[in-house]
This record gives C-alpha cells, sequence and structure tokens, in this order.
C-alpha cells in the first residue's frame, strides 16, 4: 500500500506538472512517446488498481456492515488477480491472432468492425466469456461470504463492489492494446505526430505525391 500511495503521488504530481508543460504545441509533439506511458499508467491506476484496492478497503472494513475475515480477504483478492491475470492473457492472444492476421490494417474488415457492435462482440467473444464467467464466479464468491440483505444499504454496496471489480475487469481488457500501441509508437515513427497534427506516415506520402 505504502509503494502504491508513492506511484500514485508522483503519477498526480507528474500530470500536473506536465499538463502546463504539454500545453506548448513543440513540447507536445516531441513527447508523445512519454505522454502515452504516462496515460497508460495513470488510466490502469486510476480506473483499475484504485477501484480494486477500494473493493478490499470496504470488504475489510465493520462500518459497512461487510465482515471478512483475514483469510476470506486474502482468497478474495488471489482470486480476482487470477481472474484479471486470465481476462489480459486471453485478450491479448485474442489481439495478437487478430493483428498477425492484418485485421487492424487501413480499410480493413476490423476497422469497419469497430462501428459495428455485432460483430465486435464477435470478435472478443473469448474475452466476453472469460470475463462473464469470472464476474458470476466473484458474485457468488460474495453471496455466500457477505450477509447481504435486501435493504439499501446493502444493495448499494454490493453494486459498489461489482461495480469496481468490473472497472478492473474491464483496464485489463484494455491493456493489451495500450501496450501494443506504446511499443509501435516506440518502433515506428509511423505512429507519432508532426507539428501539423498529421501522422508521420501520411505526411510522407503526401510529399512524394508533390
Amino acid at each position: 500500500m505504502t509503494i502504491h500511495f508513492w506511484i500514485t503521488l508522483i503519477l498526480i504530481i507528474y500530470s500536473i506538472i506536465y499538463s502546463i508543460i504539454y500545453s506548448i504545441p513543440a513540447v507536445y509533439k516531441k513527447s508523445q512517446k512519454i505522454q502515452y506511458l504516462v496515460v497508460i499508467l495513470v488510466s490502469q491506476n486510476l480506473f483499475g488498481i484504485i477501484c480494486y484496492i477500494m473493493d478490499l478497503f470496504t470488504l475489510g472494513s465493520q462500518k459497512y456492515g461487510i465482515h471478512f475475515s483475514k483469510d476470506t480477504l486474502l482468497n478474495f483478492t488471489y482470486i480476482i488477480l487470477l481472474i484479471g491475470f486470465l481476462i489480459f492473457i486471453v485478450t491479448f492472444i485474442c489481439f495478437y491472432i487478430l493483428l498477425i492476421k492484418g485485421h487492424y490494417r487501413k480499410g480493413s474488415r476490423k476497422e469497419e468492425q469497430r462501428d459495428n457492435m455485432e460483430n465486435l462482440i464477435k470478435s472478443y467473444l473469448p474475452v466476453i466469456i472469460a470475463g462473464s464467467v469470472g464476474l458470476l464466479f466473484v458474485m457468488q464468491f460474495l453471496f455466500r461470504k457477505l450477509n447481504i440483505g435486501f435493504n439499501a444499504d446493502d444493495i448499494q454496496n454490493l453494486i459498489i463492489i461489482i461495480l469496481g471489480i468490473c472497472l478492473f475487469f474491464a483496464m485489463m481488457v484494455v491493456l493489451p492494446e495500450q501496450l501494443v500501441l506504446l511499443y509501435c509508437k516506440y518502433r515506428f515513427e509511423g505512429f507519432n505526430f508532426y507539428m501539423s497534427g498529421h501522422l508521420k506516415e501520411l505526411d510522407e506520402k503526401s510529399n512524394k505525391k508533390f
């Protein structure tokens, strides 16, 4: 917890300072790779890790009417981490297969499918199945361990816990694509922008025409 606190504090200070510095276009265009790395760290920390830790605090707190023993809380922690890791692996494999097959090229079917929810769901069906099974398992675990009644406070606490878990799982789905894009930004200049605001690859093609 202490390590996470200091990492979060550093990210907050870094974001505040560099949000001012990056408001200058010249600096913004020259530091695109670092910016995207910071975006990944901040987004994963804010919507993934912090939500997950808040759930653990809620389950371990006595004032919410939730009584988790130390062993139960540890088991819950390991279960969520394991499910999150499995979701990350399944998503990464699906994304890698689609990437190798060229489904993310410009003008490909994948580009069209991004605007079509039905086809998008089919592409990530293994991820959805893994996430749904994991969430169902977590809900069953919570219902067995928690003394949940039908009053508004109990239902509200359960919704908050499940929402935090869903956000954590959702960030695990997003993480593989974020990491691949970060790699591409460092590996290929075509994933970065010129001062004009256009992608470098597009600007190079335009210059060849003239």
